[in-house]
């Protein structure tokens, strides 16, 4: 049985005729082979095979009907013709332009509509550029704006909507926003910041309602409040509050990102 990727089609899914092809002279030099190298191929890897091996054809396909043509194009065509596919209505098509531009073109594609451009957008972009994607729509795209902007920046993002944003938040910001995110709803983002302060800041974290948060609080803080913590509710914080006091080890199984069974 002939499955879809050993035929030959083209993108409205039709055999594709090689006698037909603008390009029939190059099958016998080498310049393409069917089902490996075609640039009439809908599969994009064997468009990509048949620009890689013919790069100066490429500038000729920018304009060709099927997407997956055009955004192939835009890896191997010469640069000056790539502004022009920022406007392409396929979201590929304007990542696949955008990816070989300077970054000054990537500020023309912050408020894309496809989110997956925008993402790729913020992955590259570095400072001040990146500050009006701070209130983008998706969730992941201001996640990460958080882990890429300036840490002077973050405090503007620490009461985002989304709770993973604000984790990633809490990773980077400065030291003087710790305690103000040491009260944040989500006990992941109380996690973070409890992973990042000292000791003697950890004795306002030590009645926190997550045990995940008190356990780290526990591991670190300073043996002089590990007696009040011996007697917490949960037998993991109870254990290394008491092991530390005794002055053993903190004890395995306490990672916040672990998932404990009750």
């Amino acid at each position: 049985m002939t499955t879809d990727i050993d035929e030959t089609l083209d993108w409205h899914g039709d055999a594709i005729d090689c006698e037909a092809c603008a390009h029939r002279d190059r099958l016998a030099a080498g310049g393409c082979r069917p089902r490996h190298a075609c640039v009439n191929d809908r599969y994009a890897r064997r468009i990509d095979r048949f620009f890689a091996w013919n790069p100066t054809l490429a500038n000729d396909y920018l304009d060709h009907p099927y997407f997956e043509a055009r955004a192939v194009a835009a890896k191997h065509a010469d640069v000056f013709h790539l502004p022009r596919l920022l406007n392409d209505p396929e979201a590929t098509v304007r990542w696949s332009a955008a990816h070989r531009l300077p970054a000054r073109y990537l500020l023309r594609l912050r408020e894309d509509p496809d989110r997956e451009v925008r993402i790729r957008v913020a992955m590259r972009l570095d400072g001040q550029d990146l500050i009006m994607m701070m209130e983008d729509s998706d969730y992941y795209v201001r996640q990460v704006v958080a882990r890429r902007i300036a840490p002077a920046m973050l405090p503007m993002m620490m009461r985002d909507s989304d709770p993973e944003v604000r984790r990633a938040v809490a990773v980077r910001i400065g030291a003087d926003w710790h305690m103000p995110m040491a009260a944040d709803a989500d006990a992941r983002v109380r996690l973070e910041i409890a992973r990042r302060l000292p000791p003697d800041g950890l004795v306002w974290m030590r009645k926190d309602p997550d045990w995940q948060v008190r356990y780290e609080v526990a591991s670190r803080i300073d043996a002089q409040h590990l007696a009040e913590m011996s007697d917490d509710p949960d037998p993991l914080v109870r254990e290394c509050a008491v092991t530390r006091r005794h002055g053993g080890p903190t004890p395995a199984g306490g990672d916040g990102d672990t998932v404990r069974v009750v």
